[in-house]
C-alpha cells in the first residue's frame, strides 16, 4: 500500500516507469514549470492570476542511430512548453482537466510522441497544491489536432436597434443566409435604463445578459435562428448551415485579453468577435450605430451598399 501511495504522488517520470507495458521507451520531461495565468470556475478566480505548475513526461520513439546531434530529429523541450503557451493563450479556461487534455493532445501531434503524462497543479489555492494528472496515448486522440478544422469562415452581421425593429429584418436574413458563407448575427443590448454604475464590472455583466435577452427575443421572432455562445456550438452551426445569433457572455468573460471595455459599444464588440473567429466580413445593418475609428477593415456598411431590393433604414 505504501508503495502504491508513493507511486500515486510521484513525479510523472517515476509514474511512467512503473506503468508501462514492458516496452522500454525514451522519455523527456519538464519539471516544475510555473506560469501565472487566470484560470478557474469560481468567481473569486476571475480578474486575477494564480500560479499553476506543469510537470510533463513524454515517451517518445527511439532516436535514430543517424541522429547526428541534429535537434530537428528529436522532440524538443520547446515543443512541450509551446504546447502549454498555445493552449493558455487560446482562451480562458475554467478547468485544469480541460487544459491538461488540450496540452496532451497538442503534444501527441508531434511525430516522435507516443504517450504523455501531464500533471497540472494550482499553487495558490489553499494550503497545498491542488491538481490533476492524466495519461494519454496516440489512441486517445480521436482526431489529430493538425487535422481539426476551425470554425468555417462566416459572415457576421451586426444589427442596430433600428434593424431589430424593422419590418424588413426577415427579408435581410433571407438574403444574407442565401449567400455563400454561414451567417452569424450580432444584436445590441435590449433598451433599458442602467441599473448600476457604467464602467463597472457589474454593469458589463448586465449588458452582456441584456444582449443575450435580445438574442432570445430575436429567436422568438425568427425560430430558424439559434442562440450560440461557445466555439463548439459555432463550429457545429457553421458546418450545418444553421443561422446563429451570438450570445457573447462566455466568449467575452473567457477571453485571455477580455474585451470587457467594448461591451457598451455593440459595433466594436461585433468587430472584436469577427476577429476572434476570422470572419469573412462584418456587415452593419441599420443606421443607428455610433461609428468609431478603430473598427477594422472587415466592416462593410450594408446601409450604404443596400441589400437586395429591400433598402435600409
Amino acid at each position: 500500500m505504501i508503495d502504491e501511495i508513493n507511486q500515486a504522488f510521484a513525479h510523472p517520470l517515476e509514474r511512467s516507469k512503473v506503468s508501462g507495458d514492458g516496452a522500454l521507451l525514451d522519455r523527456i520531461s519538464l519539471r516544475d514549470h510555473v506560469v501565472a495565468v487566470e484560470i478557474g470556475a469560481f468567481q473569486a478566480e476571475r480578474d486575477m492570476t494564480q500560479r499553476i505548475s506543469f510537470n510533463i513526461v513524454v515517451e517518445v520513439r527511439h532516436a535514430s542511430k543517424e541522429l547526428d546531434d541534429d535537434v530537428d530529429l528529436i522532440l524538443s523541450y520547446d515543443s512541450v512548453t509551446e504546447a502549454i503557451d498555445i493552449e493558455l493563450a487560446a482562451e480562458r479556461l475554467n478547468l485544469l482537466e480541460t487544459l491538461a487534455e488540450r496540452v496532451a493532445d497538442r503534444i501527441l501531434t508531434e511525430p516522435q510522441a507516443i504517450r504523455v503524462f501531464v500533471r497540472i497543479e494550482k499553487l495558490d489555492r489553499g494550503g497545498g497544491a491542488l491538481g490533476v494528472e492524466i495519461v494519454r496515448t496516440l489512441d486517445d486522440v480521436a482526431v489529430p489536432l493538425k487535422d481539426k478544422k476551425g470554425i468555417e469562415r462566416a459572415r457576421v452581421a451586426a444589427l442596430s436597434q433600428d434593424a431589430m425593429k424593422s419590418a424588413h429584418l426577415s427579408g435581410w436574413i433571407d438574403q444574407l443566409s442565401a449567400l455563400s458563407a454561414p451567417l452569424i448575427l450580432c444584436v445590441p443590448a435590449a433598451v433599458q435604463k442602467p441599473v448600476c454604475d457604467p464602467g463597472s464590472l457589474a454593469h458589463a455583466h448586465v449588458e452582456l445578459l441584456s444582449i443575450e435577452q435580445n438574442a432570445w427575443a430575436l429567436v422568438a421572432r425568427e425560430p430558424r435562428c439559434a442562440v450560440v455562445g461557445t466555439r463548439t456550438e459555432l463550429d457545429w452551426a457553421t458546418k450545418n448551415n444553421q443561422i446563429s445569433i451570438w450570445a457573447p457572455s462566455k466568449f467575452v468573460m473567457d477571453a485571455v485579453e477580455s474585451p470587457i471595455a467594448l461591451v457598451g459599444d455593440p459595433l466594436a464588440l461585433a468587430d472584436w468577435f469577427a476577429g476572434q473567429i476570422n470572419a469573412l466580413e462584418l456587415l452593419t445593418i441599420g443606421g443607428s450605430f455610433t461609428r468609431i475609428s478603430t473598427i477594422s477593415n472587415r466592416t462593410h456598411a450594408a446601409d450604404q451598399a443596400k441589400i437586395g431590393d429591400y433598402g435600409l433604414l
